[in-house]
């Protein structure tokens, strides 16, 4: 009696642990991972192929007409300025006229504001045959020692512009060598125009890129001296025209924030820029232009690239779905025919 008891236990048990792993092996996380989930695979028919093309050209030229319309209502104002502030007599030898320190390089030029211009106003400086993305000229940089400073021993990746006086450069490579050195003032009329040239870099770059204790106390010092030069009491954090420039940009032809214009500027209005035009574009035929211009929710500057990239992708939606939809009523195919 007692043996028949305990293999009836025996029993009982085998068949609880046979379920409880029958439902452990069926259940669905069980299943995903041994990939024993069934698939599903959506059946195109013609007609639903059709219809999705259509609602894509329905949703895409609206969206392009409207960015289009966002693009075109900014008022910008480009002015380049490289070849109109050379002298006469250096017309011919641009060159020569950048590398003559004698030479005053400050010229004002005057432009009128075509429609109204509502504040804020940015001004960007352009350049143009300018390859920032290089590989060795992006490379020639140190993220550590734009944050620690000296205390980042290893600056092999600035090559070749990494030390004066046995001492590292700081900032160095040929990335912050290069900096942009232009200047521009603004006046309407008579009245100086106010020129907030704070906040134009990147939060995020001041705070975690750039040292707040980091000084460039022998930057420009070498024999080889390239763009501008940067004031060695402020620390990299607060150089914002050199956290602009270090952000290299991807096209030969690109924009970079100088300043915010926080006045509204009036249709006709005449306003005068007051240019320093220090930077050596001329060596490699690069072209400058300064650049005004308001802003929408697109963003500042005109751009139609996205605008038109949703009107072709709209318009090519809605021929394809048309092209489609004579093919099926000419030639129907009924669903599930494989040939």
């Amino acid at each position: 009696m007692e043996v028949e008891e305990a293999t009836t236990s025996t029993t009982g048990d085998g068949d609880t642990t046979d379920r409880a792993f029958s439902t452990a092996h069926s259940g669905a996380l069980y299943r995903f991972k041994q990939q024993n989930l069934p698939d599903w695979r959506p059946a195109l028919t013609p007609g639903s192929v059709i219809t999705i093309f259509l609602v894509m050209g329905f949703f895409f030229i609206p969206m392009g007409l409207v960015c289009l319309h966002a693009s075109e209502s900014v008022v910008e104002i480009a002015y380049r300025y490289d070849v109109d502030c050379v002298p006469e007599s250096y017309k011919n030898d641009k060159v020569a006229y950048i590398k003559d320190s004698s030479v005053s390089k400050n010229c004002t030029r005057r432009i009128r504001v075509d429609k109204y211009m509502k504040a804020p106003i940015f001004v960007y400086y352009e350049l143009d045959n300018f390859y920032q993305n290089h590989r060795r000229y992006v490379k020639s940089r140190n993220d550590k020692q734009l944050l620690y400073g000296l205390k980042q021993k290893d600056i092999g990746s600035c090559d070749p512009v990494q030390t004066t006086n046995g001492l590292p450069i700081l900032p160095c490579g040929l990335i912050a060598w290069s900096l942009f050195n232009d200047s521009f003032n603004f006046a309407r009329r008579t009245e100086p125009l106010k020129l907030n040239r704070k906040n134009i870099s990147w939060q995020s770059d001041r705070e975690h890129k750039f040292g707040k204790d980091v000084y460039p106390f022998n930057f420009q010092n070498g024999s080889l001296i390239g763009g501008g030069s940067l004031d060695p009491k402020v620390p990299l954090s607060e150089q914002e025209d050199l956290i602009v420039w270090m952000r290299t940009a991807a096209l030969p032809k690109f924009r970079k924030l100088y300043g915010v214009i926080e006045v509204d500027l009036d249709a006709n209005d005449v306003v005068s820029i007051h240019i320093a035009n220090n930077y050596n574009t001329y060596s490699f035929g690069g072209r400058k232009r300064v650049v005004l211009t308001t802003s929408k929710w697109l963003g500042a500057g005109k751009n139609s690239f996205l605008g038109l990239a949703y009107l072709v992708t709209g318009t090519s939606s809605l021929l394809l779905s048309i092209l489609f939809a004579l093919i099926h009523v000419r030639n129907p195919r009924p669903h599930g025919h494989s040939t």
